[in-house]
């Protein structure tokens, strides 16, 4: 935790926290004394459950494919009578560097589906439980600014992450009213599988400037585009 930040305590629900960030940032808020629940896919062991079996009950696992609706209400009736004080959804595949004319129709629908759509479908679902200065966060990315594309590449999950945000502008709007806090996160280009092992980041790095983040604007409602370093990102 950096210097200067409050310390803050309570329950997250961290969506995709199998590996890489995900794990990551359920082990950070575990380390700063929270109650965590995370999900995985499937039945396969993962990080999440070694964090889990450590934690002395802090952690706990869920099983979740978020891109199945009826998974999302099954998660949604088992933790229906928790509160959460963060909702966080870390979603992302990427299925290669393809220019968008040559993607095939079944790879743009997985990327956007899995990037975009799903991650709203859970925050639609879980928002109730979510407590009323609560927040809720998703894992956006740099590249999902309009402003900061001046390279190109990656265009099916630049585009995603852009659909991403502009969903989560919408979700604003709709709940105007509500005082919830609510982030984009940017981690930066970590050293992950989608970021590639020349990233000028770990996780390590990453990770902690993200929880951060996410705490130092808890109860302030309205929709934030943030980085790691609590900068704003361009849209």
């Amino acid at each position: 935790m950096s210097a200067g930040t409050a310390l803050i305590v309570g329950t997250a629900l961290i969506v995709g926290a199998s590996r890489a960030l995900g794990l990551g940032l359920a082990t950070e808020y575990a380390g700063r004394g929270w109650d965590v629940i995370g999900t995985v896919r499937g039945d396969r062991r993962t990080g999440l459950h070694d964090l889990a079996e450590a934690s002395g009950g802090r952690v706990t696992v869920e099983s979740l494919d978020m891109t199945k609706p009826e998974e999302i209400d099954a998660l949604r009736e088992r933790l229906a009578e928790r509160t959460l004080d963060l909702l966080f959804v870390n979603a992302a595949v990427t299925r290669g560097n393809i220019p968008v004319g040559e993607v095939p129709t079944e790879m743009f629908v997985e990327v956007m589906v899995t990037n975009a759509l799903s991650p709203m479908r859970v925050i639609e679902s879980f928002r109730s439980l979510v407590a009323p200065t609560g927040t809720i966060g998703v894992m956006s990315s740099r590249q999902g600014s309009l402003a900061l594309n001046t390279r190109g590449g990656q265009d099916v999950y630049r585009a995603s992450k852009s659909a991403l945000n502009q969903l989560m502008r919408s979700y604003a709007a709709r709940y105007a009213d509500a005082s919830h806090t609510l982030l984009l996160m940017c981690p930066g280009h970590v050293r992950t599988e989608l970021g590639g092992p020349d990233a000028p980041l770990t996780i390590d790095q990453s990770i902690p400037g993200v929880a951060d983040t996410i705490d130092r604007h808890g109860g302030e409602p309205g929709l934030k585009f943030l980085n790691y370093q609590d900068q704003p990102v361009p849209w």
